[in-house]
C-alpha cells in the first residue's frame, strides 16, 4: 500500500516539487535537494533527500550554533526555533514541510514507510540508548505520532516514548489516522522549524 499511495502522491504533487525546485536553485545557485545519510529499519543506512532549505555552508555554521540547540544539553537532536542558516524559501518549505516531498523516493524505493519513527541521522543512532534503538524495528516513515503532535517541540526522549507507542499500537487504521492528522499539522505548521 506504501508504495502505491507514494506513487500517486508523487504524480499530484509533481508541479509544487518543480516549482520548489526552481525556487530553491534561484534562491542562491546551490543544489536543488541536500542528501543524508539516515538510519533505516534494523540499523541500515539509507541516502535520505530533502530540498535544500538552507545555505550552501550550513554544516560548517552548525558547529558555532550548538550551543543554541532548542533540545538542550542532551544534544543527541539539534533543532533551532530560528535557525540563521534557513533561507526565505527554507522557511516556507520547512513550515508547509514541502521540503520533506522528495522522501516520497524513499518509500517507493522500499527505505521508509508513509508511517514509522522518523529516520535519525547516523550520528544521533550511535547516542541512542538500548531502549531508543527500539525505533530501529520497523522502517522510518515520512509521519509519525509525534510529527502531529507537536513536531521539533517535542523533546527526544518523548519522542521516542511516542514511537514505541506507535510500534506497539501499529495497525492499518492507526496508520491512517496519522496521516489524516498529519494534513492539519502541516496547515498550522505548529512546531515546525
Amino acid at each position: 500500500m506504501d508504495v502505491s499511495v507514494a506513487i500517486c502522491l508523487l504524480m499530484l504533487v509533481f508541479p509544487l516539487l518543480l516549482l520548489v525546485a526552481l525556487l530553491v536553485k534561484l534562491t542562491d545557485g546551490g543544489p536543488v535537494l541536500f542528501w543524508q545519510m539516515r538510519v533505516g529499519k534494523w540499523g541500515k543506512p539509507f541516502r535520505f533527500p530533502k530540498f535544500r532549505s538552507m545555505v550552501i555552508n550550513a554544516e560548517e555554521i552548525r558547529a558555532r550554533l550548538l550551543e543554541a540547540n532548542q533540545h538542550g544539553d542532551q544534544g543527541i537532536t539539534f533543532k533551532m526555533k530560528r535557525d540563521p542558516r534557513v533561507t526565505w524559501i527554507g522557511r516556507i518549505i520547512r513550515k508547509t514541510s514541502i521540503d520533506e516531498l522528495p522522501q516520497l523516493w524513499c518509500v517507493i524505493r522500499g527505505d521508509m514507510s508513509l508511517v514509522g519513527p522518523r529516520p535519525a541521522l547516523v550520528s544521533e543512532v550511535a547516542r541512542y540508548t538500548l531502549e531508543n534503538r527500539r525505533r530501529l524495528d520497523i522502517k522510518p516513515g515520512l509521519t509519525c505520532i509525534w510529527q502531529v503532535s507537536g513536531r521539533s517541540d517535542i523533546p527526544f526522549e518523548e519522542q521516542c516514548r511516542l514511537d514505541a507507542q506507535y510500534i506497539e499500537e501499529q495497525s492499518l487504521c492507526a496508520d491512517i489516522r496519522l496521516l489524516l492528522k498529519t494534513i492539519p499539522a502541516i496547515i498550522t505548521g505548529r512546531g515546525a522549524y
